[in-house]
């Protein structure tokens, strides 16, 4: 019986060094994988890695990871014209991570996560600046925010004959991707402005308007949006995901 007992002593005491060295690996290949993903994206910070799964040592000795979590903050994604649209929260589950010994390439069988874009982001490629709907009278669009039920709340500002309404026009609009690069939004009716009916086609050109986001991390794209309390709530997705090398 001593002889037993003296083999759980160690069995238990080899068990808890191998789950500190585990542990230590991890965290360090976590932080590898981190300054390689920061330096193949051009990230100003470096972001969050979290390996999961259990032990961590059977699955490098296998050269695969089952699941692997990415967050990026404020990612500068590609827009229009040149112009950059900041990310303020990017989310990656990655899956059937495969990489190199020296997590110098790492490629992902697939990936969902998620990103918000904050209203004043995508109000900075609106019409922001006033355009004449009608004779005598201009519109721009000056806010964006949450109008409930998924929808943006477009806030219009109207100008008559030089003078400023003092309160100005709101629209709900439909938030949508197209093409997997490009937010779409679209009022879901048409306000009057002025006073006056103005034609479809140039209320349209004040309140519709569309955000390209190119250049995600690892060539993911976007798969749906709704609006939500401080923007919009994207969801992306993408196969063969590079996230290094």
């Amino acid at each position: 019986m001593r002889a037993l007992r003296i083999l759980l002593v160690i069995a238990v005491v080899l068990g808890g060094i191998f789950v500190i060295v585990d542990r230590v690996a991890v965290h360090f290949a976590e932080g590898e994988a981190a300054d390689r993903v920061r330096a193949s994206e051009g990230l100003a910070s470096t972001p969050d890695v979290d390996i999961q799964g259990f032990p961590f040592l059977t699955q490098v000795l296998g050269g695969s990871f089952d699941d692997v979590r990415v967050g990026i903050s404020d990612y500068e994604a590609g827009g229009e014209g040149g112009k950059t649209i900041r990310i303020a929260d990017l989310r990656a589950d990655l899956r059937g991570v495969e990489f190199s010994g020296d997590f110098g390439s790492a490629v992902a069988d697939t990936a969902t996560g998620t990103a918000t874009i904050a209203y004043d982001e995508l109000l900075r490629n609106a019409k922001a600046e006033p355009t004449q709907v009608a004779p005598g009278i201009t519109a721009e669009v000056v806010a964006l925010s949450d109008g409930g039920n998924g929808k943006i709340k477009v806030a219009l500002e109207t100008t008559v004959l030089g003078t400023k309404l003092p309160e100005p026009v709101s629209v709900l609009s439909s938030v949508t991707v197209v093409d997997g690069n490009t937010v779409r939004v679209r009022a879901d009716a048409l306000p009057v402005l002025g006073g006056v009916e103005i034609a479809e086609s140039r209320v349209r050109r004040i309140t519709d308007f569309e955000q390209k986001i190119d250049g995600l991390p690892g060539g993911i794209s976007l798969e749906k949006v709704q609006a939500a309390e401080d923007g919009v709530d994207v969801t992306v997705t993408g196969k063969d995901v590079r996230l290094a090398g």
